[in-house]
């Protein structure tokens, strides 16, 4: 599996988890709409300092890149 894909997947996954609209997730990280949009489809290449602000946004640490999304 791609990473872009695995990191989207697992993104939206634990916004759903944590009940968070991509529209709270933006107010929460900075980060547009479009871009987290982009970014659950597999579509945007992050860096490792926005996965990391991602991931706070969140409330959550390294899941976003875990194959099974859990530490």
């Amino acid at each position: 599996m791609r990473l872009r894909k695995l990191v989207g997947r697992n993104f939206v996954r634990l916004r759903q988890e944590k009940g968070l609209t991509q529209e709270e997730v933006e107010a929460r990280s900075g980060f547009s709409q479009q871009y987290i949009s982009g970014l659950e489809r597999g579509r945007r290449n992050p860096t490792v300092i926005t996965l990391h602000e991602l991931a706070q946004a969140l409330g959550v640490s390294q899941q976003l890149v875990r194959p099974n999304g859990k530490d």
